[in-house]
């Protein structure tokens, strides 16, 4: 499968655009929509750059979804997934529960619920795990996606 246009502009509407490298919530070095791949303090690009960054980072996504996942999906659920897998990285959906719910023919409401699960982060000046707002946002969104008929 490949992730929908509507999939690409709630990734888009999610993680903004920067054409300037800055340092994420978490601390990570990031640029143009959500790429975290070689990004250096400094580093500016242009549009066109991120766009090619989008488009190289979904297809490592979609990658991973299609490699992991083992049961059939509808479009909104794989681009719900996309998204997570964009967002998290591979090896974050490859070791989830929400994975091995989802290819265990687990009811698509309780796979969706693990969506949720989903919201934290360290916090650069306390060190501790936290509930990210945007996270969680991002997350009920995702959530509702998946659940939604095409």
């Amino acid at each position: 499968m490949k992730i929908s246009q509507n999939g690409i502009e709630a990734i888009k509407d999610y993680e903004g655009c920067e054409l300037a490298a800055y340092k994420d919530g978490g601390g990570v070095w990031t640029i143009g929509v959500g790429s975290t791949r070689n990004v250096t303090p400094n580093l500016v690009i242009t549009m066109a750059e991120a766009e090619e960054r989008l488009k190289w980072d979904l297809a490592e996504a979609e990658q991973d979804v299609n490699q992991f996942v083992k049961v059939p999906l509808t479009q909104n659920e794989y681009d719900a997934l996309v998204s997570f897998t964009f967002n998290l990285g591979g090896s974050a959906l490859n070791k989830s529960t929400l994975l091995r719910l989802l290819n265990g023919g687990t009811n698509r409401t309780l796979v969706a619920d693990q969506f949720l699960r989903w919201c934290k982060d360290v916090n650069p000046k306390t060190g501790k795990l936290e509930v990210v707002p945007g996270l969680l946002k991002r997350r009920e969104k995702e959530r509702k996606m998946f659940l939604s008929s095409n």
